[in-house]
């Protein structure tokens, strides 16, 4: 890493909301010989505190050739130096850190003190009022006060390997007391503040002199693991390997200071042992808020499925098969018996599953349901977990839906509006895609239905389970405590369409068939991962818009089972990008890494409620407000501005992941499979990124890791207690009360 030190002479540019800063600096001591403009001056970048024109600074980073400005200092690390010479106070104090002080009245303060001016401003302003009026004498202390506060805060951080960026935003979390926090626990920052996860909070812990075997470190480990397991499916951990994967993402050997350390926090109720539902001598190890909303999820679905309600009674009375026929009478759909069963089974159970592969008419049941309940003129709210799904089924029901958080009535820092106190009005609740839901989802969309509520979950379950801990649909389908109609009978197939039917062969464990002889189903064989890549950039920019008209960006999603590796997300959306949005003549800014274009396809990565963009939700970037620091990104036809720090938000979507693709549909979908993605070369993966493609699907690599997806049906396991919880709720709930008979969280 480079030094660079200098003299500040003007702020081009600074964004208050993430430091982004373009500073121009009179530089001191040896530097590149193309770095300095005519003037003398270098062009300094990055994160950094509000620096003004006449501070010394120290500046660590990296020499960068921009293509558009030339050379520049790209700063990682900043260490402002408190002006000491008269001329630098002067600049300083008139830079305009206080309105009414401009350079003559700096120069009045500086001659008046004289070389006692920094000492004054630190230890005695209340002296300036000596050569300024009180009010502005006033004004000037505490901004130079809360100045030296925020600089001193951030040269702390950065003497622990914290970037300028992360400083900043340590502190905007924290303030004035940021020091006292990170020194009494480091560990703080990882649950804190946004971007900083448990190995850089833990890396400053270290580089702070924390013993690598402490308690503290071993405790925040403990959690830490906890926390990487639920990213992987797991609601719960047996003791066990808790204690293996603490001692091996914290590189240290398993010993009593970790079992004392995981005893204590079991006693502190940090962590939570339950030994009921493994079935086992060794108890599961629970975070906290997954046990709660596991224990009570099993309370409440078990209150629901075992209180009566008017549906229910009306239900049993009906004549089925006259009722279905006068509905039927007006819809241009038949029934098949399963289906008739399907919709009977929501009016009669009060918690239902319809679930069945592509093609098998699930929305068309799901309309029947939901025509039958508005003959009959009972309330039902329809949603499902993302806003593309809840757009899909209000235009196949023709009836509103919302997203499971809108429906709950979400509001940023408020948390959920619907709960047991207040909630949704409906007779009939259905949640679509119901197969994304994880468990804390569930718990709360539980915690909102009044007890005489019906539930129809409505998901294919052969596809991958949901992002978050839990495995929702298949665990209430496996505890017996729903009527479950699986439908198997295919309407959605013509003689020559194979996507259809290539998906239940992947699902029944037959390989599909790739003789390209079908006009939506195509296979490309190629061995070389560099190769595949070179072939999907050819699919996608040239053959299949020249051959079938399809725009390259719109229409066509790159779905890759892995992210590293020249045929892997992260290359496919480099490679993808300068062949279809690679024109260097438009306006681009290069963020965190990465450049994003006017053009550029993008994906929302996680939910934000106040511009109503979700997880997933793709759009496309239409312009860069270099000024105001933003680029601003059209999704569904509404215009979002992003600042330059929410980029944080936003990947490039030419290509992404099959579990970000849950939920969508699209046009067509290209797949690279090879042998090197064997670890995630699942059967469900494969049945899922192909059940997206609306129109066309085109596989390339070979047949034999095609094969090896095909053949892989074990998925791996979650450990889950929810459905021992809902078979033998009685023994293990017995001591919950409320909602009746569950927890107030």
């Amino acid at each position: 890493m480079d030094t660079l030190s200098g003299t500040i002479e003007r702020v081009t540019f600074f964004n208050p909301d993430n430091g982004y800063s373009v500073i121009k600096i009179a530089p001191d001591g040896v530097y590149p010989p193309d770095a300095a403009a005519r003037d003398g001056l270098i062009t300094v970048v990055g994160s950094m505190p509000e620096m003004n024109p006449g501070e010394a600074a120290e500046f660590n980073g990296t020499w960068v050739q921009d293509p558009r400005w030339g050379m520049q200092f790209r700063a990682e690390m900043v260490r402002p130096i408190v002006p000491t010479s008269a001329e630098g106070l002067m600049n300083y104090l008139s830079s305009g850190i206080v309105s009414g002080i401009g350079p003559r009245t700096a120069e009045r303060i500086v001659k008046h003190f004289g070389e006692d001016t920094l000492r004054v401003l630190n230890e005695e302003p209340e002296r300036l009022d000596e050569i300024v009026k009180p009010s502005l004498a006033k004004k000037l202390a505490v901004a130079w006060a809360d100045n030296q506060t925020v600089r001193q805060v951030l040269i702390f951080l950065q003497g622990y390997g914290v970037s300028s960026k992360m400083a900043q935003r340590i502190y905007d979390q924290f303030g004035s007391s940021t020091v006292q926090v990170v020194q009494n626990d480091p560990y703080v920052l990882a649950d804190e503040v946004f971007g900083i996860g448990f190995v850089k909070a833990d890396q400053i812990a270290l580089n702070m002199g924390l013993a690598v075997d402490s308690p503290q470190r071993m405790r925040a480990g403990l959690a830490y693991a906890l926390g990487q397991l639920a990213q992987d499916g797991h609601v719960y951990v047996p003791r066990p390997q808790l204690l293996e994967k603490t001692a091996e993402l914290l590189r240290v050997q398993q010993s009593d200071t970790l079992e004392t350390a995981l005893q204590q926090q079991i006693l502190n109720g940090e962590l939570i042992s339950d030994q009921q539902v493994t079935g086992t001598v060794e108890p599961a190890i629970y975070l906290p808020m997954f046990y709660h909303a596991e224990k009570n999820a099993a309370v409440r679905l078990r209150t629901i499925a075992n209180t009566p309600s008017a549906l229910t009674t009306q239900g049993t009375k009906l004549n089925w098969p006259q009722f279905l026929a006068d509905l039927l009478r007006h819809s241009d759909v038949q029934l098949t018996d399963q289906q008739q069963g399907a919709v009977r089974a929501a009016f009669v159970n009060k918690v239902s599953v319809l679930t069945g592969g592509p093609g098998t008419g699930k929305t068309t049941t799901l309309r029947m349901v939901i025509e039958a309940l508005a003959s009959l003129k009972y309330r039902f709210a329809l949603c499902s977990p993302t806003g593309r799904a809840a757009r899909r089924l209000a235009e196949a029901t023709g009836y509103e839906a919302s997203t499971i958080h809108r429906l709950l009535g979400f509001a940023p820092g408020e948390g959920f509006g619907r709960d047991e106190d207040n909630p949704i009005d409906a007779d009939v609740l259905v949640v679509d895609e119901s197969s994304m839901v994880d468990l804390l989802l569930f718990h709360t969309l539980l915690r909102s239905l009044r007890p005489e509520t019906h539930l129809v979950l409505v998901g294919d379950v052969d596809q991958l389970p949901s992002v978050g801990a839990g495995n929702v649909l298949r665990d209430v389908i496996d505890s017996g405590v729903a009527h479950v109609t699986r439908l198997d009978t295919i309407f959605r197939q013509a003689d020559d369409s194979y996507i259809v039917v290539n998906a239940h062969r992947i699902n029944n464990g037959e390989m599909p068939m790739t003789d390209n002889q079908s006009r939506d189903f195509y296979f490309f064989g190629e061995d070389d991962p560099t190769r595949v890549a070179d072939l999907v950039v050819d699919i996608a920019q040239y053959r299949l818009p020249d051959k079938f008209g399809f725009d390259p960006i719109n229409d066509v999603q790159v779905i890759a089972p892995m992210y590293r590796g020249p045929a892997g997300v992260t290359n496919l959306n480099d490679v993808l990008q300068r062949a279809l949005n690679g024109d260097r003549r438009v306006a681009e800014k290069a963020l965190n890494g990465r450049v994003f274009r006017v053009g550029d396809k993008v994906m929302q990565t996680r939910n934000n409620y106040e511009k109503d963009v979700f997880n997933g939700d793709i759009g496309r970037i239409h312009a860069i407000d270099f000024e105001g620091g933003g680029f601003e990104v059209v999704v569904d036809g509404r215009f979002l501005y992003y600042e330059w720090h929410e980029a944080e938000d936003l990947m490039h979507a030419y290509c992404i992941s099959t579990h970000r693709s849950q939920g969508s549909e699209y046009p067509v979908v290209v797949m690279p499979l090879l042998t090197q993605h064997y670890m995630m070369l699942q059967r469900n993966l494969l049945y899922t990124a192909i059940t997206r493609a609306k129109q066309m699907v085109v596989l390339v690599g070979t047949r034999r890791a095609v094969h090896m997806a095909v053949n892989n049906n074990k998925v791996a396991d979650r450990f889950s207690g929810l459905v021992t919880r809902l078979q033998h709720g009685a023994a293990i709930q017995s001591k919950i009360i409320g909602f009746p008979g569950a927890d107030r969280d």
